[in-house]
């Protein structure tokens, strides 16, 4: 459970930071491969099929082991689990480095999948037992935003050092980098402040009803729902497609490219603490947020996409800044998991929230990767926009299924809202409510 105190300890953000810092490392073991695809290609001779494969099963090892990573989160606690992730992902860039073909480069992305698994909803358990619950949604957003440093780290250093020097002396030390985070959280972190009580050991019966408990909870299933439905779109883009897009498909050189990732970092940096703050102070608007997301997001995407010819720069601009929007967007799942589940199965819940997106996101990747080879002929990488207009439609499908998930688990969590006395008033008359400094409900 979370502490009672009223204000977060010094403390607690110390332990928020080593948290933080392991899982911004991990963001920049995710995307470094993205930011490679190019060179990847040229050094395993794969077509695009292939190197969306070495991601699909990256992204597929990281939403398999969602759940079984939250059970065991609840068993073994975070700092154990931060630290096994770390020296995971640091021996998956080791074999990279070191690998000449692609099935090696495949092994070597399961292993920094499967780190990375464990990772992020370690960071959300150490959130929820260091911060009092009001300050919760926006340290959520705060890690969730200021994580995506990695990305940078892996669009610029991680690159330059890649022109600069070689393929095996830039992996070897992406994985001297994950060895030094898995030091730092050895020595500084720890899973809850002193004087917490830890549970006792459940045992596998027991386990089994807390999972059972924590998918008929409606809101774990709208969690997942919105994470799905706001995570994918930004995630393909930033992770793989959206450089090979923005270079081979629109045209622009690699150095825009690169600015109109870090672009999307920095938005999403911007909006991550508005959505924390709208989300504490409106718990019960929360799926506002996300439809707005989506008609942004898929809106602005069907602009580009039909766009005769290439896209302007200014478009493309706002097509970076909405995307900006999808993983602070993303968070607001793991906020409904917090709060409609126990403290004891909180792990579980985060872990089934964070399989949405991530499933959504591997198989747009792999369909894409399709589409570009299905429309381009024999092994070439010169797609061209048609190509890529057509990979990229194939979003729309998820979209459809996240918003119908959306709907109908909101739909059972206001019943039981309803039949626990809490009806929500119109949305103009809560928010003029709120305004006035009274209650956003009837």
């Amino acid at each position: 459970m979370s502490v009672p105190d009223a204000r977060p300890s010094a403390r607690a953000y110390v332990v928020w930071g080593v948290a933080l810092t392991a899982y911004a490392v991990a963001v920049f073991h995710r995307a470094s491969l993205g930011v490679a695809a190019v060179d990847a290609q040229a050094r395993f001779s794969a077509g695009a099929s292939a190197i969306s494969l070495f991601l699909v099963l990256q992204l597929a090892v990281y939403a398999a082991l969602q759940v079984p990573v939250g059970v065991a989160l609840d068993r073994f606690g975070s700092r154990r689990m931060i630290l096994a992730g770390a020296v995971t992902m640091a021996a998956g860039q080791l074999v990279l480095a070191l690998a000449t073909d692609v099935p090696t480069a495949i092994a070597a992305r399961v292993l920094v999948g499967a780190g990375d698994a464990m990772t992020f909803i370690s960071v959300l358990r150490v959130i929820g037992l260091w911060f009092p619950g009001r300050t919760v949604p926006l340290i959520t957003q705060l890690t969730g935003i200021l994580g995506q440093l990695g990305s940078i780290a892996a669009a610029y250093p991680l690159v330059a050092l890649l022109h600069g020097t070689s393929w095996r002396t830039t992996f070897l030390g992406a994985a001297a980098t994950g060895l030094v985070v898995g030091v730092l959280v050895l020595v500084a972190l720890r899973d809850a402040p002193p004087g917490t009580v830890p549970p006792p050991p459940a045992g596998m019966a027991e386990l089994r009803r807390s999972l059972a408990d924590t998918w008929r909870e409606p809101g774990t299933r709208i969690g997942l729902y919105t994470h799905l439905v706001t995570q994918f779109s930004g995630t393909v883009f930033a992770l793989l497609w959206g450089y090979p897009f923005l270079v081979v498909g629109e045209g622009r050189s690699p150095a825009t490219a690169a600015v109109l990732l870090t672009l999307l970092v920095v938005v999403g940096m911007g909006v991550g603490p508005l959505l924390g703050r709208l989300c504490g102070r409106w718990p019960l608007r929360r799926s506002v947020l996300v439809f707005s997301i989506l008609a942004a997001t898929a809106s602005v995407w069907t602009v580009v996409l039909l766009w005769p010819g290439r896209a302007p720069l200014p478009l493309l601009v706002v097509l970076v800044v909405v995307l900006g929007t999808n993983g602070p967007g993303s968070m607001i799942g793991f906020d409904y998991a917090r709060t409609e589940n126990p403290a004891e199965r909180m792990g579980s819940a985060s872990g089934v929230v964070n399989v949405g997106g991530f499933v959504a996101s591997l198989l747009t990747i792999l369909a894409v990767g399709a589409v570009l080879d299905l429309l381009t002929p024999g092994s070439s990488t010169d797609y061209d926009l048609g190509a890529f207009r057509a990979a990229f439609a194939v979003q729309y499908v998820f979209w459809a299924i996240g918003l119908v998930g959306v709907l109908r688990h909101r739909r059972q969590l206001r019943e039981r809202l309803a039949r626990d006395g809490v009806v929500l008033a119109p949305l103009y008359a809560a928010v003029g409510a709120r305004l006035r400094g009274g209650s956003a409900y009837r």
